[in-house]
C-alpha cells in the first residue's frame, strides 16, 4: 500500500475549493480542475498510528489492507476489479495522523467510486478467511521494508529513542510482536470505533461540478449514521532534558548517521512563523546542489556521499527537525557528526545572506507549486490539512508565509530549537554482510 505525506502547495492550488458538511458530520471538499476528463476521489479518516496504544501498534495499517477484502455489497476483490475494469487506478495509505483511500478515474465514473467507498465505510465484512493471508502479507511487508533495510531499521529505533511517550515513537506499520498478536476482534473494534462519517473527509478534485458532487455525497454517504468517537487522551511528549544517543550494529554495506531535534508544528505553535522559518532552515541546509550540505560536505570537503535535512510542520503533534548523512569512504561517523553540527552552528551564528535566502525560498515554493499539475497531489494537500486539524485554508497562506521568512527568523528558530537538550543521535555501524562480526 502507498504511504504519502505531502506538504501544501501554493495558494492558487487550493483556490476555488467548495466545502460542505453533511448532517452526519462528513466533510466534503471539491476543487474543479477541468484540464482533462479525469477525477480523483479520496476518503480520509482521522485515525492513524498516533491513536494506537502498545499491543496494537500498526492496527490502522492492517485495517487499511483489510478494507479491500470485501463488504456486504462487494465480495473480496470486487472493488479493485471494478476500478480496473473502468480504467482507473486505486491505492491506500496510512500515516501517523490519518488513513486514506483513493481512486483516479474518468469523471463519468465518479459516482460509482463514491458508492463503493460509502459501502465499505459502513459495511466492511471482516472474516478470518481473508484476514490470515493478508496478515502474512503485512508481516512480510515489515520484513522487507524495515527489518531487511539497515537504514530503515535505524530510523525506526531512532524515533523510538527520540520519543518516550508520544506515539510518533511507534512505527506506522507496527512492531512485529504486536503484528504477530493481531486478532480479527482487534480489527473489528478499530473499524467500529473510527470508520464513521463524522471522522472522515471526502476530497474530490478534477473535471466535476461541485453541486453534483455534493448531491452524490448526500445520496451515498448521507444515510450512514454518525457514531460517537472514542475520547482522545493527551499524548504530549515528556520534556527532554538532555541529548539521547543510540548506536546500532547490524549487517550493512555503509554506515549511516541520523540527528533530530524536537520541534513544534503548526498545530502546537501560537505563532506559525516559527514553523515556516524551520521549513526554510531545512531548505538552506539541503535543497539541491547549491545547498550548504551539498556544497560543503558532499562536494567541498568530501565528507559525505549523501545528505538530507527534513522538517514538516503539518502533523497533529510536535515532530522532529532531522538531518542525516552517509559518510564518504574515508570519513568516520564522529567526523561527520561534527561537520553536520558545524552547519547547524552556522545557522545560529551567522544570519543567512539575502541572496541565499531568496534562492532557497524560491526553491521551496517551486518544489511544491510544481505539483499542481497533479490532481492527486492537489487532493492530498486538501485532505491532509483538513484531517490533521489545520484546515485546508492553511494552504492559501503557504507561499506568503515562506516569502515572509527573514534571516533573523532562521537564526532565531535555530537558536531556540536546534539545541543539545532537544537532540537525539542515531548511528549505524555496519557488520559484515553474510559473515561473522
Amino acid at each position: 500500500m502507498l504511504c504519502l505525506m505531502l506538504a501544501p502547495l501554493g495558494s492558487s492550488a487550493s483556490s476555488g475549493v467548495v466545502e460542505h458538511r453533511l448532517d452526519n458530520g462528513l466533510t466534503v471538499l471539491v476543487q474543479v480542475d477541468d484540464r482533462a476528463p479525469v477525477v480523483t476521489s479520496q476518503v480520509w479518516y482521522r485515525v492513524g498510528s498516533v491513536d494506537e496504544h502498545s499491543g496494537i501498534t500498526g492496527i490502522s495499517h492492517m485495517l487499511e489492507h483489510m478494507m479491500f477484502k470485501g463488504s456486504e455489497e462487494y465480495p473480496a476483490g470486487e472493488f479493485s476489479r471494478i476500478v480496473s475494469r473502468l480504467g482507473g487506478q486505486e491505492n491506500a495509505f496510512t500515516g501517523p495522523d490519518y488513513t486514506g483511500y483513493f481512486q483516479v478515474i474518468g469523471s463519468e465514473h465518479l459516482e460509482t467510486m463514491m458508492a463503493m467507498e460509502a459501502e465499505r465505510m459502513h459495511g466492511l465484512r471482516l472474516t478470518e478467511e481473508e484476514f490470515q493471508p493478508e496478515w502474512r502479507v503485512v508481516v512480510e511487508e515489515r520484513r522487507l521494508r524495515t527489518e531487511d533495510r539497515p537504514n530503515s531499521l535505524l530510523r525506526e529505533q531512532f524515533y523510538a529513542t527520540a520519543f518516550l511517550n508520544q506515539p510518533y515513537g511507534d512505527p506506522v506499520i507496527g512492531w512485529m510482536t504486536d503484528i504477530e498478536a493481531y486478532t480479527l476482534e482487534d480489527l473489528q473494534e478499530w473499524y467500529d470505533a473510527w470508520y464513521t462519517p463524522n471522522n472522515a473527509v471526502l476530497v474530490v478534485v478534477g473535471d466535476v461540478e461541485p453541486d453534483a458532487v455534493i448531491a452524490a455525497a448526500e445520496r451515498h454517504f448521507g444515510p450512514i449514521p454518525a457514531r460517537e468517537l472514542p475520547a482522545r487522551k493527551p499524548r504530549a511528549e515528556t520534556p527532554q532534558r538532555g541529548e539521547r544517543r543510540i548506536a546500532m550494529r547490524v549487517p550493512a554495506e555503509l554506515p549511516y548517521l541520523m540527528m533530530g531535534w524536537k520541534t513544534p508544528v503548526l498545530m502546537t505553535l501560537d505563532d506559525p512563523s516559527d514553523a515556516y522559518a524551520l521549513i526554510v532552515a531545512a531548505g538552506i541546509l539541503d535543497s539541491g546542489d547549491a545547498s550548504r550540505f551539498s556544497r560543503r560536505l558532499v562536494r567541498g570537503h568530501e565528507l559525505a556521499n549523501s545528505t538530507s535535512a527534513r522538517y514538516s510542520a503539518f502533523s497533529r503533534l510536535d515532530s522532529l527537525f532531522t538531518v542525516a548523512a552517509v559518510p564518504a569512504s574515508d570519513t568516520d561517523l564522529q567526523t561527520l557528526e561534527h561537520a553536520l553540527l558545524e552547519e547547524i552552528k552556522r545557522l545560529k551564528d551567522e544570519p543567512v545572506e539575502t541572496t541565499e535566502l531568496k534562492r532557497v525560498q524560491a526553491r521551496v515554493i517551486a518544489s511544491e507549486i510544481f505539483q499542481r499539475d497533479s490532481i492527486r497531489a492537489q487532493a492530498f494537500e486538501l485532505g491532509m490539512l483538513e484531517t490533521v486539524g489545520l484546515g485546508w485554508h492553511v494552504s492559501e497562506e503557504y507561499v506568503e508565509r515562506i516569502r515572509a521568512v527573514t534571516p533573523e527568523d532562521v537564526q532565531r528558530v535555530a537558536r531556540e530549537y536546534l539545541v543539545p537538550d532537544r537532540l537525539t543521535i542515531g548511528e549505524l555501524h555496519p557488520l559484515p554482510i553474510g559473515g561473522e562480526a
